[in-house]
């Protein structure tokens, strides 16, 4: 490829008037353009370019940029500009205009963190990463969020943003992690069974205690981490060696002995701390975090107490199922038990049945999660937990958390307090802006009209097609080729077996075919366009349409959920939960379906990124975004309508389909050709006219995907 061709003064300061709107701005370019002019041709084109991308922000932080150019070369390279540039945009987003000149004036600080961010990890980079790993561990599911020093509150693992103590990037990410199982392994191996708080609050010395038990303590939990990780202890130790951290001393070596067996618990940690108060103590280890214990205190508090009427309720659940199918003279189960399999390698493992009258009852995944939980917090189940809860003696809602409703938000200025907040691509920066959309869940208010009675009237035949169609692709077989066992001969895999044997290979016994029953499991979200351009005929085909659907997929058995959304700016992104997965195709439901009103405008890419989210809390195979919609994306403020609305929207479904997802859309925008293309890809969108169709065109969806 051929190198580009140095630019003249001339050349530059035309391209810097048009992208720093000379005319409307007053600049004067002449300066930066005899300063970009003694320049390479590539870095006149990495800097001009940046500066159009800048500009497209704010022209004031993009001339800054062009004046800052010259010291940002001399002191960085292209992608740590890049990082420089980025976080300017982002601060301008968050903070406004002064904030991003501040970081575009002061290369210096910024160079600096930078060396720092070079050879570390940052959080926001990791944290994707080492999410699904702790996720993945055993006990209760824990989250990760970002703090200025590492610990945990015993439900969230707090992280620092970079972690930059070696050298070498892979070694920060190997530290980033055996930190965060470290911290994971507290809450696990029973550190918190005794109220930190209270232990050394009225200790002569508080600090020095605490710090004293917690060096114990962390001797205790990396032999847990030995037993049931052994690689990942090996890269402790090997972190150790990295940061030259001393062996522990003899003497405490010794005073710890006891605390490598596997049934030694906290309380063994607590009775060698007088010995430990007066010893030399060895370094604070690379991993081991800090101990916070008010933090654990106020969340355990409420965890205790809301996990007790959550089992007892779940119990109660459970024993009405039970005495249902009993006579009606048998008495009332007044008490659960527990039988335990505890593994004497790993402490507290978490091997446990529910039992009545010594034999075995099954235990809902939810219910078990709870009892792991419970188990972590005190050791075991109390006697008092294992009794059914009393009619209406807990109203669970009491202790969820209380959110905010979403129309008393915006009684006042743009409230974000209980929002979820997501990217959005702007095509002209070619980066995300940050935490630029406020999306919402909304309840849709029920109307109980009887809409749904005459949809069914209506289209009482169709109905009838279509539950006879989607019913066929429930019990369709599928025939599986080349199997050692069949009905059939696989006449592909035959010639090809006669083939090797006559060049002397051996023959496979793979050489028949058979039909397989395979069990379904999908789950879909209907995306429905609620914007005020859907008012009148449109809004009701979509309801229409959607009652189809419900009635079609109840006879096939699929999970579905459906959600509405709309919006007005970024500020203000609405979603409507219609049907949850969770949620049954009832009254309920079908009074929202006919609550669904035409709202505000059409911000696609933050509603696409928010059902994703919650279509990937699903656990199934084959996950389908279908989206209903009558036109293109569009908002309040004209920018999003045009090429950038497009841009977005097309990078949702991008991150969709990366996250595993089939994203379709069904519009009767019949203009929809010139764009859908570009933002669905030329086989997943289809434009229609009749609401008939729509429930067809899903049933030829499932036959494409599903088989």
């Amino acid at each position: 490829m051929p190198k580009p061709s140095k630019l003249t003064v001339e050349q530059i300061r035309l391209r810097l008037e048009s992208y720093l709107e000379v005319e409307f701005s007053f600049r004067n370019v002449d300066r930066p353009a005899a300063a970009l002019a003694a320049l390479e041709a590539e870095s006149q084109y990495f800097v001009l370019d940046w500066i159009r991308r800048i500009a497209s922000t704010h022209i004031e932080i993009a001339y800054q940029f062009c004046e800052q150019s010259h010291r940002a070369l001399e002191m960085m390279d292209a992608q740590m500009i890049e990082a420089w540039v980025l976080l300017a945009l982002d601060v301008y987003d968050q903070s406004g205009l002064h904030p991003a000149l501040n970081v575009i004036q002061e290369i210096e600080r910024f160079v600096q963190q930078g060396r720092e961010r070079a050879s570390g990890c940052a959080f926001e980079d990791e944290v994707g990463v080492l999410l699904p790993i702790v996720q993945g561990l055993s006990g209760r599911r824990m989250k990760l969020e970002l703090a200025d020093s590492a610990y945990t509150d015993s439900e969230v693992i707090y992280l620092p943003p970079v972690m930059a103590h070696l050298p070498d990037k892979r070694d920060n990410f190997r530290l980033y992690k055996a930190t965060m199982v470290h911290l994971w392994a507290q809450a696990r191996f029973g550190t918190f069974h005794i109220d930190l708080e209270r232990q050394f609050e009225a200790h002569p010395a508080p600090r020095h205690a605490l710090r004293c038990f917690h060096q114990l303590e962390t001797v205790r939990l990396e032999a847990c981490i030995r037993r049931e990780f052994p690689g990942l202890d090996r890269e402790m130790q090997n972190l150790r060696s990295k940061l030259s951290e001393s062996a522990l001393p003899e003497d405490w070596h010794d005073l710890t002995a006891s605390l490598k067996q596997p049934d030694s618990t906290v309380q063994d940690t607590l009775a060698l701390l007088d010995r430990a108060l007066f010893m030399r103590l060895p370094e604070w280890v690379c991993f081991q975090g800090e101990l916070i214990p008010g933090a654990v205190n106020a969340v355990m508090a409420k965890r205790i107490e809301r996990e007790k009427a959550q089992l007892r309720v779940a119990l109660k659940d459970i024993a009405d199922e039970i005495n249902a199918g009993h006579e009606a003279n048998q008495p009332p189960i007044e008490k659960f038990d527990i039988q335990q399999d505890f593994d004497l390698e790993i402490p507290e493992d978490f091997k446990m049945e529910l039992a009545l009258d010594g034999k075995n009852v099954p235990i809902p995944e939810h219910v078990r999660e709870t009892m792991i939980s419970i188990i972590q917090d005190l050791s075991e189940i109390p006697e008092e937990y294992l009794v059914p809860a009393g009619s209406g003696e807990y109203n669970l809602q009491d202790y969820e958390e209380k959110l905010l409703d979403p129309d008393e938000v915006w009684s006042g200025t743009y409230h974000e307090k209980g929002a979820f907040h997501y990217q959005e691509w702007d095509f002209r920066r070619k980066h995300y802006r940050k935490d630029w959309c406020v999306v919402r869940e909304v309840p849709v208010k029920p109307v109980y009209d009887g809409f749904v009675d005459q949809v069914l009237v209506k289209y009482q035949r169709l109905i009838m097609h279509l539950r006879k169609s989607f019913e066929a692709m429930r019990n369709e077989d599928h025939l599986l080729k080349r199997q050692v066992y069949g009905d059939g001969i696989d006449i592909d895999a035959f010639v090809e077996a006669w083939a090797d044997v006559h060049t002397g290979l051996e023959m496979t016994d793979r050489l028949f075919t058979r039909m397989h029953r395979e069990d379904r499991n999908i789950a879909v979200m209907f995306m429905v366009d609620m914007s005020g351009s859907t008012q009148g005929w449109i809004n009701e085909a979509e309801r229409e349409a959607l009652v189809l659907l419900a009635e079609s997929l109840e006879s096939l058995g699929d999970r579905y959920a459906i959600y509405g959304f709309t919006g007005m700016s970024r500020k203000r992104c609405d979603v409507f939960p219609v049907k949850t997965f969770d949620e049954r195709y009832d009254e309920e439901i079908k009074a929202r379906i006919s609550g669904i009103r035409a709202g505000d405008y059409t911000r696609m890419g933050a509603a696409i990124r928010h059902l994703s989210v919650r279509l990937n809390e699903i656990d199934a195979r084959t996950k389908l975004l279908v989206t209903l919609s009558d036109g293109k994306p569009d908002d309040y403020l004209g920018d999003y309508r045009s090429e950038y609305g497009i841009e977005d929207t097309r990078q949702a479904l991008f991150e969709a389909r990366r996250n595993g997802i089939h994203a379709f859309c069904i519009t009767i925008d019949e203009e929809g050709q010139d764009y859908l293309p570009h933002m669905y890809g030329a086989a997943n969108y289809t434009v229609i006219n009749e609401v008939e169709k729509l429930p067809l065109k899903v049933s030829d969806i499932y036959k494409k995907i599903t088989t």
